[in-house]
């Protein structure tokens, strides 16, 4: 096979115009989704939990996920628990996993959503670049404590990259942004090694012999919080004008992560997203993946460095 060279959709899943209506009957099932609060989240939960799903909201603020969860609760079937999760604290994405593993037994799929978008230069509790830190580790380190419970679901782990990731690389010289800092450049690294990590896990649960699979998916250019609660300057001031004006909603840009979570369709290791417009939105189906997300040589530095880096080596059998 060639050598890709430009970015490219690594399978044919069979369809390209994905819907909500086409899930499964979800009843008893249990997803976890980080940031499940608005956006994204809330909305994938919506969708999941019409179709019978029970939802655990893992989110920063429990106030903020307690309010969501009540509203949840006037529309879904299934029942909607709430975890308190800092995916910039490692501290707090330890006690998390502990609270959810001493409630639950198993789990149908961690929806690794939650993140953050061109924040200024900042820090994680643990010294890490804030963007890296908190959208690829800590959700390294959640998903690594979590792992057993999703393959005794014979589950699903599913990682929210970006398009934005088409445009990044893994700067292992400078992960962290210590010797040249850039929001933008941060936040394509940090969504670069969500995709890597996505994909790199399928093949090492594969290799391992797991049941449990995992998942890549983006939501396009979504009209969520994120774009409001990161960026400042021209950045904050350029999303009021072009998020109403091109953004899709979000309960659109949840789709591509819902049919990873639940759909019949997907498949182990495939990354979905929107088809039309550069991927910002319209129908669901097969995205692009740049390049360098599959060298599997600098997957593996990625992933070691990372396990580093939180203190947690994965045991995958």
């Amino acid at each position: 096979m060639a050598e890709q060279t430009s970015p490219a959709k690594i399978m044919d899943s069979g369809f390209s115009n994905w819907k909500a209506s086409m899930l499964p009957d979800l009843t008893g099932k249990r997803y976890v989704i980080t940031g499940g609060n608005s956006g994204i989240g809330f909305d994938a939960a919506r969708l999941l939990g019409n179709a019978g799903a029970d939802i655990v909201l893992a989110c920063r603020s429990r106030q903020k996920a307690e309010s969501a969860a009540n509203a949840l609760r006037q529309e879904v079937t299934g029942e909607v628990d709430v975890i308190a999760l800092d995916l910039s604290d490692l501290s707090s994405v330890r006690s998390a996993a502990e609270e959810l593993r001493s409630r639950y037994a198993k789990i149908d799929a961690l929806i690794n959503n939650a993140g953050l978008m061109q924040t200024p230069k900042l820090k994680t509790a643990d010294g890490f670049e804030m963007q890296l830190g908190t959208n690829h580790l800590g959700h390294f380190l959640w998903t690594g404590l979590l792992i057993d419970l999703v393959d005794a679901a014979e589950g699903r782990v599913v990682t929210l990259s970006s398009i934005a990731h088409l445009n990044g690389s893994i700067d292992f010289d400078d992960l962290m942004g210590e010797k040249n800092y850039s929001p933008s450049r941060a936040y394509l690294q940090s969504k670069g090694a969500n995709l890597m990590f996505a994909l790199d896990l399928d093949r090492r649960l594969q290799a391992a012999g797991k049941k449990a699979i995992s998942i890549g998916c983006h939501p396009g250019y979504s009209n969520t919080n994120l774009q409001n609660t990161g960026p400042t300057g021209l950045f904050a001031i350029l999303y009021k004008i072009t998020n109403p004006l091109f953004a899709q909603s979000s309960t659109d840009g949840a789709l591509p992560a819902v049919l990873a979570a639940a759909g019949h369709e997907a498949k182990r290791g495939g990354y979905y997203g929107p088809q039309k417009f550069g991927e910002t939105r319209g129908p669901v189906g097969d995205a692009r993946v740049a390049p360098y997300i599959l060298d599997q040589k600098v997957a593996r530095r990625l992933w070691d460095d990372s396990e580093r880096l939180v203190g947690f080596r994965w045991d995958l059998g």
